[in-house]
């Protein structure tokens, strides 16, 4: 079934919900690229995935397209320069951000901490992905031969395109010195009409965290978070219990299964304090939880942006902001899926867990600015 398209201003979105919509959604803009196809991503494997789009790329640039790929040099570890090989041949490019081998000219001891997380795609400035999803097979359905993670992603059509394109190239101008492309139309602070760029590290009005505090300030009756990495700052967390105490009804769906076993315990350290407060906490069960998605009444927030330190103070991360009552219910709705196939976590059976569980908890949370 294909996704729900909605009309929001001068823009159009859809809602990608898992690699099952998002992979064929994106392969295509690439197979149809008339100009350029910008794609920033921290993990690209070196599998079924990695290598489907390795060759799409490869294919725009052998039709003249532009094509440019910026990847983390950590998240892409079992990656190297010599893969892109028919990209580069074809007349493309590829860069790694931030090496961590200590051998290569470009390492630096004071920047390896500072990773690129980003998760978009750009084509001709004006179709778009941004989410949660990673180019690896982990993100395939069980029957496709991957591992079904659940995440989301979301396509935009329309000028945020440009906003976009502007982010890829600040960075890719920043890590290959090259001159940014003479046509680059730069960031606008104005929203266009309901859909805008998120970014971090930013420290403005176009901060993820800032915008995510406002919006729960201002929220009336739901907030609902599905985080992989979900460790919030006292200043987020009291806007989460204040929104409940003003009455709106604030749910958080972690993992049960975490691909980061240290940065799971560490939110199950928060879970007793969420649930004093009146907060919902739903563990999904079954399947690794990998999104970083936010509903605030008729506010969606998809992207890389986890809520944790490193996201606020180290990694370059991309969300996409959108005012629309209609995606709203759609993204409500796949929460509501999952939710469905989540376990509540009641505060007095969260309270018989062993006490080893509890002093491994806090001390992986003691450690959350590291994690």
């Amino acid at each position: 079934m294909s996704a729900r398209t909605h009309v929001v201003g001068d823009s159009s979105v859809r809602f990608l919900r898992n690699g099952c919509a998002a992979f064929p959604a994106m392969l295509d803009a690439i197979e149809n690229a008339k100009r350029e196809v910008l794609l920033e991503m921290y993990w690209i494997e070196a599998d079924i995935v990695g290598i489907a789009f390795r060759d799409a790329l490869a294919r725009a640039a052998e039709g003249g397209v532009r094509v440019r790929v910026l990847y983390d040099s950590f998240g892409s570890f079992n990656v190297n320069p010599t893969w892109w090989t028919p990209v580069s041949r074809a007349g493309g490019k590829a860069f790694e951000f931030h090496p961590i081998s200590p051998i290569d000219e470009r390492f630096s001891f004071a920047r390896v901490e500072i990773r690129d997380h980003r998760k978009m795609l750009i084509v001709d400035a004006s179709r778009a992905y941004v989410g949660g999803l990673n180019l690896a097979s982990v993100w395939l359905p069980r029957e496709a031969g991957g591992e079904a993670w659940r995440d989301d992603m979301l396509e935009v059509r329309g000028p945020v395109g440009l906003d976009l394109r502007a982010l890829f190239y600040r960075q890719w101008c920043n890590v290959t010195k090259e001159p940014a492309p003479r046509d680059l139309t730069h960031t606008q602070l104005k929203a266009h009409a309901g859909v805008w760029v998120l970014a971090s590290p930013w420290r403005s009005n176009r901060s993820v965290r800032a915008e995510f505090l406002r919006r729960v300030d201002e929220a009336k009756h739901h907030v609902d978070v599905a985080n992989s990495y979900f460790l919030p700052d006292a200043r987020m967390r009291r806007a989460l219990y204040d929104a409940r105490m003003r009455g709106a009804k604030v749910r958080v769906l972690v993992p049960a299964i975490s691909d980061v076993l240290i940065v799971q315990r560490a939110t199950e350290a928060l879970v007793s304090r969420l649930l004093r407060h009146g907060i919902e906490v739903y563990r999904l069960r079954d399947s690794v939880l990998h999104c970083k998605t936010a509903i605030v009444d008729e506010f969606v927030t998809i992207g890389s942006y986890n809520m944790d330190a490193r996201s606020l103070h180290m990694n370059l991360e991309a969300n996409l902001a959108v005012e629309s009552a209609t995606l709203a219910a759609e993204v409500r709705s796949s929460f509501e899926h999952d939710i469905q196939q989540s376990h509540r976590v009641n505060l007095n059976e969260w309270r018989t867990r062993p006490l080893v569980r509890r002093g491994v908890e806090w001390a992986c949370y003691a450690l959350r600015r590291f994690l």
